[in-house]
């Protein structure tokens, strides 16, 4: 099964995210849980947490087809020590946010060294990071982003990633998710079928398919290896539709939210609808 959607606004209410994705026949959406732009936001009221709820249910959406975004604020592995703690604190509130809602996901973006530490340690205290808030929360699985390796993220390669895990003491609880744009910005071809097969072949040797919790379809406005993180909608970027076609018809991306972060949110309904049909033939 193949859950497919968009990354939905929350304007006005949580459970209105549920709608407009039920509204756009999607069967899966990612959100922000609060204002991604805020350091601090109040605390959920049981009025908000029964109303999302409710919707997920008279619009049938079940925890795994759901994969809610955290601030892009957060840095778990910022070089500063006060300002980790504060991206820490951040990132522990949001995965509280998410269990409350009866969710099991929290996707994030690892992280920035900001010229001050080494990769490596900026990924040691990612690591550290996430283990710290995994021992104050339950349940939910902390999904980690890949990037376009823009600026001074890491992230960008697959061995970023299996570094972070590495370090992960409960490994049931952490994941990944494979946003196309960033692979291609970072320089994992995908525009051809044999590039396709290459590029999850080295995600699946190096990670592992069983850590892939979620992708996000987005094409590329930049060039291969370009490092910068410029979203398009499906087949008019850079990367083209094939990869798009290659993804829904492999077995390997069964049973996880697929997400369109797409610039042209109007095009949405008809990208879904493209994903759909390309499965049948």
């Amino acid at each position: 099964m193949k859950y497919i959607g968009a990354h939905i606004s929350s304007s006005g209410g949580l459970e209105k995210a549920v709608f407009r994705a039920f509204q756009i026949k999607a069967t899966a959406f990612s959100f922000f849980t609060r204002n991604q732009r805020q350091w601090i936001s109040p605390p959920l009221d049981q009025e908000t947490i029964y109303t999302f709820k409710q919707a997920c249910i008279k619009y049938k959406f079940k925890p795994h087809q759901i994969l809610p975004h955290s601030s892009y604020l957060i840095n778990l592995g910022h070089p500063i020590n006060n300002l980790l703690e504060k991206s820490r604190i951040s990132f522990i509130n949001e995965m509280l946010r998410c269990s409350e809602l009866g969710l099991m996901f929290l996707n994030f973006h690892p992280g920035s060294h900001l010229n001050k530490i080494t990769e490596h340690d900026c990924l040691l205290r990612i690591s550290e990071s996430i283990n710290i808030a995994l021992d104050k929360t339950k349940n939910i699985i902390a999904v980690i982003e890949n990037t376009a390796g823009q600026g001074t993220n890491v992230g960008y390669c697959f061995e970023h990633l299996s570094e972070i895990i590495k370090h992960i003491n409960d490994k049931s609880r952490v994941g990944v998710c494979i946003d196309t744009c960033h692979l291609f910005a970072s320089g994992y071809d995908l525009r051809t079928q044999k590039d396709c097969e290459n590029t999850f072949e080295q995600f699946n040797n190096i990670i592992g398919f069983k850590y892939l919790r979620g992708m996000h379809l987005n094409d590329s406005k930049r060039k291969i290896n370009s490092r910068v993180d410029r979203h398009e909608n499906l087949g008019l970027g850079e990367i083209g539709n094939l990869s798009f076609k290659w993804i829904v018809r492999n077995n390997n991306f069964c049973n996880i939210p697929i997400i369109l972060e797409t610039v042209d949110s109007t095009l949405w309904e008809k990208e879904i609808s493209w994903l759909r049909l390309q499965q049948q033939l």
